[in-house]
């Protein structure tokens, strides 16, 4: 059965993400502990997967008793959890996923994360994150993002680099320029508007708004 959204939650702390803040109506899919988290936001999961080493029993029990399936892997697997949910979740065929996640805990998996968000097996629907205090979105083609005037946001190639980049309602502008995978130019731009718009011909971006924790706007 397709979703039109598709909600993936990791482990971690409390997220600075609000319940009503994520979509009504998604599907839910907890990767390992994320049944937790999950479950603390008030969610129904609908799958847990991963090698399901750090979801307490309580919390899977709570879920399985709900009707969530349950799909567990190995220890010893190729995947981390969160990549394990994102096949799952693309699966499906939605329109959008959002991931819940954090942004502390180890960096190598912080990093990781944050480049499996924009593999190229993940370009079909739209994938935005909440991680920790900080918002990220996916840019391939055009995405406008909601804002305030001066919230800070980071435009960030990854997997390559980033051409034809163009914005609009950003205190400092790109037209059709190139990012090159690396740079630090697209750090630290600001909304001069309530909306702002991304272009990229070629590419990949991810759009980083840090949240207040980082210097940013809530």
């Amino acid at each position: 059965m397709q979703h039109p959204t598709i909600v993936v939650v990791t482990a971690g702390g409390p997220p600075a993400v609000r319940p009503r803040e994520l979509p009504l109506g998604a599907a839910v899919i907890a990767a390992d502990g994320g049944v937790d988290r999950a479950l603390s936001l008030g969610l129904h999961v609908d799958l847990a997967i991963g090698d399901l080493d750090s979801v307490t029993t309580k919390g899977l029990q709570a879920a399985e008793a709900a009707g969530a399936r349950v799909e567990r892997h190995p220890a010893e697997k190729d995947a981390t959890d969160l990549e394990l949910a994102l096949d799952a979740a693309v699966a499906l065929g939605p329109a959008r996923i959002v991931v819940v996640g954090s942004d502390g805990g180890r960096l190598d998996h912080l990093l990781g994360s944050l480049l499996l968000l924009a593999d190229g097996r993940y370009a079909g629907p739209r994938i935005e994150a909440w991680l920790g205090a900080a918002h990220v979105d996916v840019i391939r083609g055009s995405l406008r993002l909601d804002g305030r005037p001066g919230d800070v946001v980071s435009l960030i190639p990854v997997h390559g680099d980033a051409e034809g980049v163009t914005t609009e309602g950003l205190v400092y502008p790109l037209s059709g320029e190139t990012l090159t995978a690396g740079t630090s130019r697209g750090t630290s731009n600001l909304f001069s508007a309530a909306e702002a718009a991304v272009t990229v011909l070629r590419g990949c971006l991810l759009a980083v708004r840090p949240g207040p924790e980082r210097g940013g706007s809530s």
